[in-house]
């Protein structure tokens, strides 16, 4: 098999940091992406000239195209690209400023879709490429205190569904990977919303069944993907630990039940007298 270039936003920790770590153990090579590339210097330190560290916002969409551009003319192609970068906004929807929404989404939604654009016409080019969207349970299913990140998760599912529709025809693969919880540092870079007394109730709840979760292994997570980006036949969707298949089930049960309650209310606003 010959080894693949990756272009990875979000490396300096948590799982892209444990997705760049696997690609560069197996032989692969890396253009491994953070907001601040000083967190990087240790990948550069042990992988040596596999690993091209770099600096990016991918709120910039200018600089997002630069840094693509700088990858594809330092390694001459992309075979991988994850759009792993991002983090949470807690807080209930009436708690949300607009800024931080705004910010959720921006770097969440279309700091995604700017790597995308960037690099599609070096994939169409060279006949093929995987684009793997690093999404969450939180992007099929939805708890309390969590709208902001949900709805920036969401909106990269249908976009990556989309996607993966346009793109099939130039030999491109598109995956959506659902993580669950997982031992990162992920909670240190969460944002929260100013506090409204009256969710205390609803947030002590939800941090109690918040320790319950069983906490996955990132770097068990990075060895997975090198398996999800190998394959011929890749799914769309795919959840990373066990949290998905027993949660979202049950998610999708209620929803198709509620559907078929409500039939008849579909049918007449349809236009149609529905049948007795």
């Amino acid at each position: 098999m010959m080894s693949k270039v990756w272009f990875v936003t979000g490396s300096s920790r948590g799982l892209g940091r444990n997705f760049v770590e696997a690609a560069l153990s197996r032989g692969d090579k890396v253009a491994a992406t953070a907001r601040n590339a000083e967190h990087l210097a240790g990948l550069a330190a042990t992988y040596g000239d596999a690993v091209l560290p770099l600096q990016l916002d991918v709120t910039d969409r200018s600089a997002v195209f630069a840094t693509v551009e700088r990858a594809e003319e330092h390694f001459g192609r992309l075979d991988v690209i994850v759009n792993n970068a991002g983090y949470g906004v807690l807080g209930a929807v009436e708690e949300l400023s607009e800024q931080q929404l705004r910010d959720q989404l921006e770097t969440n939604l279309f700091g995604a879709v700017w790597v995308v654009q960037a690099v599609l016409p070096q994939l169409r080019e060279q006949g093929g490429g995987h684009i793997v969207q690093i999404s969450s349970v939180g992007g099929v299913a939805a708890w309390p205190l969590g709208g902001a990140y949900h709805a920036s998760k969401w909106a990269l599912e249908g976009l990556s569904e989309s996607l993966a529709q346009e793109v099939a025809g130039f030999g491109i693969k598109v995956t959506v990977v659902e993580p669950s919880s997982y031992a990162t540092e992920g909670a240190a870079g969460a944002v929260h919303a100013e506090i409204d007394p009256q969710y205390a109730d609803l947030r002590a709840a939800f941090a109690t069944y918040a320790q319950t979760l069983d906490q996955g292994d990132p770097a068990a997570a990075g060895r997975t993907l090198l398996k999800i980006v190998d394959s011929d036949n890749p799914p769309l969707r795919v959840f990373f630990g066990a949290q998905g298949n027993e949660i979202v089930p049950q998610v999708y049960a209620d929803r198709l039940a509620t559907w078929a309650d409500w039939h008849k209310i579909a049918i007449e606003a349809q236009g149609h007298t529905p049948a007795a």
